[in-house]
């Protein structure tokens, strides 16, 4: 049995989709698909409320926000329940990765949205007569397209930031995990959010592209670089703004000062970490030659102490997908194929009745393979050695990714410097993937893997326009540039612009 079956309705024809556990392959349930016409209606809807829950007060957003919180944290045991039945991860990861992050998500954006957003005047270097008022205005409905790794924090996220800016949310969530967004749409429910503020619309990849098409005033998605692109160019012909937050091929600079334990450690929880299936997952190490070998021998032993599985206590669970198992092993095959070895791992877990691909170390890798080049995006780590740190740096930017990086060595100062060499949105020192945890830092991509920015100030001010209000001071009867032309007002332009830009003194003035 798939994840996702697709399977006919009795009442009406319309389509449905069956799902079952990727752990046990147990079916968990079914969703309706729901078409253009539906996801129509729900924008309908959100376009009406929409202005009144933007003229709410913050404090007044806030609320509901934070009452969902203590709904979390009541039904805290329930909801990892349907997030381990959808993704077969581990309670822990379920609760850490997913709860923790939402119910911090939710708690600081009700608190610091208005001051984030709050009006703001900046003064002026020139037109002194003038005063500049900036406003942060909530750009309508917000469509949110979200994946499959995360289902529930993916989906809190995005909808706080995009709800206390004042904007109302259609949501798609996959196919593969939809349970978790409906979780949220019970408990926004549940603490009296207006209806038609949030809304989730289920179903596949017809879904997503109506609501792509269906007119909302911005989308934001997260998921694979090959459907980002055909959101942005859906994206590109309405003019419709959206931020993508795509794949990466995040490598990860060992040097040779490094704290080898808390490196190989790091490796380690950051390639299999939810199997693996993180977009800021370490999918690539560069370790100086001189220290190699130490490093990759921690790194096979902390790796064969992980447990894998699908009940009681374990550390590494199933691969969520199906089709991202046939990914990893035809990665692992080039590889081995061109040379590599597998010195733990390499294979689909053969005790396990659902999708579960073995923690895999690999060395002897090069960049002829996939593995060092496309997005594995399941839990393999593989280790190439490198000359130095100059070489490391060299071969980190040679990707056509650029979403997250990590550097290793007890020089703070140096690993500073390396990690602003490293053409990636973000870079971690010392530690692997909080980058999209930190709450406060704005998270997304170069190159391929993304546009735009979510998280913090920024993140928040890109569910908003922000409008620039410029105020006369003075209010004297008539400006220097209005009518009429004359000889004598052009001559005094001249000598303006001489002392403002052609003296010293204009200059530090001006």
């Amino acid at each position: 049995m798939a994840v996702v079956e697709k399977v006919e309705a009795e009442v009406g024809g319309r389509r449905r989709l069956r799902l079952s556990n990727p752990a046990t392959l147990e079916p968990i349930g079914e969703i309706e698909v729901h078409d253009a016409s539906d996801v129509r209606a729900s924008i309908e809807r959100a376009r009406k409320v929409q202005p009144a829950w933007a003229e709410l007060a913050f404090e007044e957003r806030g609320r509901f926000l934070e009452r969902a919180v203590r709904v979390i944290i009541e039904r805290q045991d329930e909801i990892v329940d349907v997030i381990v039945s959808e993704t077969g991860k581990p309670r822990m990861e379920a609760l850490s990765a997913e709860l923790i992050s939402s119910c911090d998500a939710l708690q600081f954006y009700a608190k610091r949205a208005k001051g984030l957003l709050r009006d703001r005047s900046i003064p002026l270097h020139l037109m002194r007569t003038k005063k500049l008022r900036l406003v942060c205005k909530p750009v309508g409905v917000v469509g949110i397209i979200t994946p499959w790794n995360f289902p529930f924090a993916l989906t809190i996220n995005p909808t706080a930031q995009a709800l206390m800016a004042g904007n109302a949310v259609v949501l798609k969530p996959s196919e593969v995990t939809p349970f978790s967004a409906l979780l949220l749409d019970e408990i926004f429910a549940a603490v009296g959010l207006p209806e038609g503020v949030f809304t989730v619309v289920t179903g596949d990849g017809e879904t997503g592209a109506a609501l792509v098409d269906a007119g909302v005033d911005k989308i934001s998605f997260t998921g694979s670089v090959r459907t980002g692109r055909r959101v942005a160019e859906a994206c590109g012909r309405n003019l419709t703004p959206c931020t993508l937050e795509l794949g990466g091929k995040d490598p990860m600079v060992v040097c040779a000062d490094a704290d080898l334990d808390r490196a190989a450690r790091g490796a380690v929880f950051g390639a299999f970490s939810n199997s693996g299936q993180v977009c800021t997952s370490t999918e690539r190490v560069y370790v100086v030659d001189e220290v190699a070998e130490a490093f990759t021998a921690k790194c096979v032993e902390l790796t064969s102490e992980l447990r894998q599985g699908s009940s009681g206590e374990f550390d590494v669970g199933a691969i969520i997908w199906p089709g991202q198992i046939d990914i990893i092993e035809s990665h692992v095959r080039d590889a081995v194929e061109k040379g590599a070895r597998v010195l733990t791992g390499g294979r689909r877990n053969p005790n396990e009745r659902g999708y579960f691909w073995e923690p895999t170390v690999l060395v002897d890798v090069d960049h002829d393979m996939a593995i060092m080049r496309d997005e594995t995006f399941g839990p393999v780590l593989p280790i190439m050695r490198v000359t130095d740190e100059n070489e490391a740096l060299r071969l980190a930017n040679e990707t056509g990714y650029g979403l997250n990086a990590n550097v290793w060595t007890k020089d703070k100062h140096r690993g500073f410097e390396l990690a602003r060499s490293i053409e990636s949105g973000s870079v971690v020192v010392n530690d692997c993937m909080i980058t999209y945890g930190v709450t406060e830092s704005p998270f997304g991509g170069v190159k391929q893997s993304g546009i735009g920015r979510v998280n913090g100030e920024m993140g928040l001010k890109g569910y908003c326009n922000v409008q620039s209000i410029v105020i006369d001071r003075m209010g004297a009867k008539s400006e220097p540039l209005w009518y009429p032309y004359s000889n004598d007002k052009l001559g005094r332009m001249k000598k303006m612009m001489r002392f403002l830009w052609g003296t010293s003194l204009g200059r530090f003035l001006s």
